[in-house]
C-alpha cells in the first residue's frame, strides 16, 4: 500500500507563487509514473504534470507551461509541484497521484488519465484571487 500525502496549499493573489509538497515514504518502486492531477468545481480531474519515475523528463500540461515545475527527489521520495505566476484559473484542490506499474516511457505516464493511477493523496486547496 502507498501512501502519499500532500502539503503546501493556500490562498495566493494572482502573479503569486506556491509549492507543493508529496510526501512519498511508501513508494518503494523504482519506476512507475507519477502526476499531480487538480480538480476546479464542477470540471473533471486534471493531469497537470506527469512524470516518470526514474527519469528526468516531465511534462507540463498546456495551461501550466512556463509556469509550473515538477520534481521528484527519489532519496526522500518527496514529489514537488513549484507553482509560479498563479492566476485565478489555478484555482483547484491538487492532489498528487502514483501509479507503480512499469512504464516504458515518459509518454506512457503522459497517456494515463485519473482512472489508471492507483494510489492518490488526501489532496490540498490551492485559491488564487484576482
Amino acid at each position: 500500500q502507498v501512501e502519499l500525502v500532500e502539503s503546501g496549499g493556500g490562498s495566493v493573489q494572482a502573479g503569486g507563487s506556491l509549492r507543493l509538497s508529496c510526501a512519498a515514504s511508501t513508494y518503494t518502486y523504482s519506476s512507475g509514473c507519477m502526476n499531480w492531477f487538480r480538480q476546479a468545481p464542477g470540471k473533471e480531474r486534471e493531469g497537470v504534470s506527469p512524470k516518470r519515475v526514474g527519469y528526468i523528463t516531465t511534462y507540463l500540461a498546456n495551461s501550466v507551461k512556463g509556469r509550473f515545475t515538477i520534481a521528484y527527489d527519489r532519496p526522500t521520495k518527496m514529489l514537488y509541484l513549484e507553482m509560479n505566476s498563479l492566476k485565478p484559473e489555478d484555482t483547484a484542490v491538487y492532489y498528487c497521484a502514483a501509479d507503480p506499474a512499469w512504464a516504458d516511457s515518459g509518454y506512457t505516464c503522459l497517456s494515463k488519465s485519473a482512472a489508471d493511477f492507483a494510489y492518490w493523496g488526501q489532496g490540498t486547496q490551492v485559491t488564487v484571487s484576482s
